[in-house]
């Protein structure tokens, strides 16, 4: 995975690349939790810490590209907030262990290796009762649904991201419906998503 295509992806666009607006599913498992410390593992340009830090969270947001980090900063900043950004390769980051309230996994697609143990070094930065979001492209996606990376090597299922979560209180694992505006239709996107608390 090379953060330079990203960089270069973040920087042909004057506009977000994403929408500033957090992600459907992180407000829908997230909105009622009482605001903590929270973990955004590939974080992109930051629209979903940056809906956590409106909220009251302490957010730490961390990506590899530091063109979508520098948009982060900016997208904060203009709303007066605070959010640490970190830059680091996800594949060798290793948060502080017990450390967080909340940890996001949204939309990072990597080869079943490096997820497992991303996913394990998320479950550990999780204090006791905190909880775990991971949300991603199906694999279902690539017959039934629009968009997103077209490699099933890299493609989610919720079957896949439980295994890796033994250790967790698994309270959501599914392929979720999420509408995509086309030019001329909305369409379904399909994609995995899994909710789990750390007893």
């Amino acid at each position: 995975m090379d953060s330079s295509a990203w960089d270069d992806r973040y920087a042909d666009s004057e506009d977000l690349v994403w929408s500033a607006e957090p992600n459907r599913f992180v407000v829908q498992e997230v909105a009622d939790l009482a605001p903590g410390r929270a973990l955004d593992l590939a974080a992109g340009e930051g629209r979903n810490a940056v809906w956590l830090a409106e909220r009251g969270w302490d957010v730490t947001a961390v990506d590899f590209s530091p063109v979508a980090v520098e948009r982060g900063r900016k997208l904060a900043g203009g709303r007066g907030l605070q959010v640490q950004w970190e830059i680091a390769d996800l594949t060798g980051y290793v948060p502080p262990a017990e450390a967080f309230d909340l940890v996001l996994v949204i939309y990072l697609h990597l080869p079943a290796a490096d997820r497992a143990d991303i996913l394990s070094r998320a479950r550990q930065a999780l204090r006791p009762g905190g909880v775990l979001l991971v949300v991603g492209h199906d694999l279902t996606n690539l017959s039934d649904g629009v968009g997103g990376p077209q490699d099933p090597a890299i493609l989610l299922t919720p079957a896949a991201v439980v295994a890796e979560l033994a250790d967790l209180s698994v309270r959501r694992a599914e392929t979720a419906r999420r509408p995509v505006r086309t030019e001329n239709r909305v369409v379904d996107a399909l994609d995995t998503v899994v909710t789990a608390v750390r007893p």
